[in-house]
């Protein structure tokens, strides 16, 4: 049983591995050239905590997925919601860094920051531990949204003549 574990713990990390990927350029040379607050996070930890959100939000998925007998039909809502804010969760990043489009990532994070709530709301009644897992990640995130808000308000976009 120990397979599913490691499986559902790593998945996350897959697209941490791809934004990582499309990150490390950028934040060399696009990201200097922006706006930032003076409260942002040092680029040093972003790694280091999204190896902490990936790993514990991926367990809490296999908490759930286990406590509701693998992909049964009981589990299409909560583990259906999990995989549409991974999904968004990896979209994020090719937005913002890739396309360097930062009103679009807003949008894209807000939705997510909601689906991870909702998740949380329905993993509630299956795993309290879950949740709990999922807590930190949903604090980041409404850090992450307000850093995109202020990257975005004071980086106004240049129209092209």
């Amino acid at each position: 049983m120990w397979m599913p574990m490691v499986g559902m713990t790593a998945l996350p990390h897959l697209g941490g591995l791809y934004g990582g990927y499309i990150t490390r350029k950028e934040v060399k040379t696009w990201y200097p050239t922006l706006q930032k607050p003076s409260w942002r996070p040092p680029n040093a930890a972003f790694p280091v905590v999204w190896t902490c959100l990936y790993t514990s939000m991926g367990y809490g998925s296999y908490l759930v997925w286990k406590e509701l007998g693998g992909f049964t039909e009981d589990a299409l809502v909560p583990l259906g919601l999990y995989g549409l804010q991974l999904a968004l969760n990896w979209a994020w990043t090719p937005i913002f860094f890739g396309a360097h489009k930062l009103k679009w990532a807003l949008f894209e994070i807000v939705l997510l920051t909601g689906t991870v709530g909702a998740t949380m709301v329905s993993w509630y009644s299956i795993s309290r531990t879950a949740t709990l897992l999922m807590a930190p990640y949903l604090s980041w995130l409404c850090l992450a949204t307000s850093l995109n808000y202020c990257i975005w308000r004071d980086n106004p976009e240049k129209k092209e003549e």
